[in-house]
């Protein structure tokens, strides 16, 4: 069976020192859609067990039923008092590594080291590498074989200027996701901010926002198939 390994922020503050976590629905959506496919899956965060979870987002899909489910869910629970510490992982326990967003992962995971060699190494070996929304914050220096960026001669998605500044988090983050996707890729998103928006580009799959979420599963899922 296939097996994917959900990626999580450790942060639970914000560069003005608000919450900030990862966001609920960019988990459960694409969870289901992997689990309910019977994909094995594991969790890890930097720090290891229980990531913290960015209340904002609980509170906002409180009428969300898999997002309602997920927090409830007995079996997600153990995966998160039992999540690995990113520094434990071997990339070749693992088919995929998907990058669930919030703003924690531009604080923590951009620039972890662990995680840099982690995704180079998912990456370099031509397995699925995947992020929705803040998520491919994680990503911006990950490498190809040449030393190059992954985003480099691709086209990739992400939360975008706009989304950022019309939820007043310009100044929470230390970059904007969209700006610095655009340095070495090619930038691409929906017509209209907060529409689901998913690109496939070769190994690399990402997600714009909360609304790509289960789309981000999806593609994951075609990808395993193949």
């Amino acid at each position: 069976m296939p097996s994917v390994l959900f990626v999580y922020t450790s942060v639970d503050k914000n560069l003005k020192g608000g919450p900030t976590g990862w966001y609920l629905p960019e988990a459960a959506h694409p969870y289901y859609v992997l689990k309910n496919a019977g994909i094995d899956i594991d969790f890890a965060a930097p720090a290891g067990p229980n990531p913290p979870v960015d209340p904002s987002s609980v509170k906002m899909f409180a009428e969300d039923k898999e997002s309602v489910a997920f927090l409830n869910d007995e079996t997600a629970k153990a995966k998160f008092a039992s999540a690995k510490k990113l520094s434990d992982v071997k990339a070749e326990d693992y088919d995929a590594i998907f990058y669930v967003g919030g703003h924690g992962p531009v604080i923590d995971l951009a620039s972890d080291p662990v995680n840099i060699k982690l995704g180079s190494q998912f990456y370099q070996a031509g397995k699925v590498i995947s992020a929705v929304c803040h998520g491919p914050a994680a990503l911006v220096n990950v490498i190809d074989k040449d030393g190059k960026s992954i985003f480099t001669g691709k086209k990739a998605t992400g939360f975008s200027n706009v989304e950022e500044e019309q939820i007043k988090g310009l100044d929470i983050v230390p970059f904007l996701l969209e700006d610095k996707i655009k340095e070495v890729g090619t930038y691409e998103k929906a017509t209209e901010p907060w529409g689901p928006y998913v690109i496939v580009d070769g190994n690399l799959i990402t997600g714009q926002n909360p609304a790509s979420a289960a789309g981000v599963g999806k593609a994951i899922l075609e990808a395993l198939k193949k």
